[in-house]
């Protein structure tokens, strides 16, 4: 499910997938945790499920070692979602705990899923991995 790289990234950035999310997808390490949210973000949209594995901190709520069915879930997840956009309202950057916060514009089979949350990321050897995040009325 992977886009043309000259088409819009799904992070809804307005720039191309080659030069925003996708070289994160690749390996590349984001500078940031508001770099790792729209990723993270594309990812989803994408059906990168090793991705966001990868991104999570082990202390998620929702972390699990089970790594097969974690995939088949973000993976159905993925499928039924359509991803209509990403509004970021909120960035607060520091060096080792950061904070995003997001409005996720989604339609679930049909029905919309959206939501707004404050998501908190670590520093974690140099890699940017989401902990947790709070939803906001």
């Amino acid at each position: 499910m992977n886009p043309q790289p000259e088409k819009n990234c799904p992070c809804h950035s307005g720039q191309p997938y080659n030069s925003c999310c996708e070289p994160f997808h690749k390996g590349k390490s984001p500078e940031n945790a508001l770099q790792l949210m729209r990723s993270r973000y594309s990812a989803y949209a994408l059906g990168l499920a090793d991705y966001i594995i990868q991104t999570t901190h082990p202390s998620n709520p929702n972390y699990t070692h089970n790594f097969g069915e974690w995939t088949a879930n973000i993976l159905i997840f993925s499928k039924e979602t359509d991803f209509k956009d990403l509004k970021i309202l909120d960035f607060e950057d520091n060096p080792t705990i950061s904070y995003v916060t997001f409005q996720a514009i989604l339609t679930n089979k049909g029905l919309d899923s959206g939501f707004t949350e404050k998501s908190r990321f670590i520093k974690n050897k140099g890699q940017w991995l989401y902990v947790d995040g709070k939803f906001i009325k």
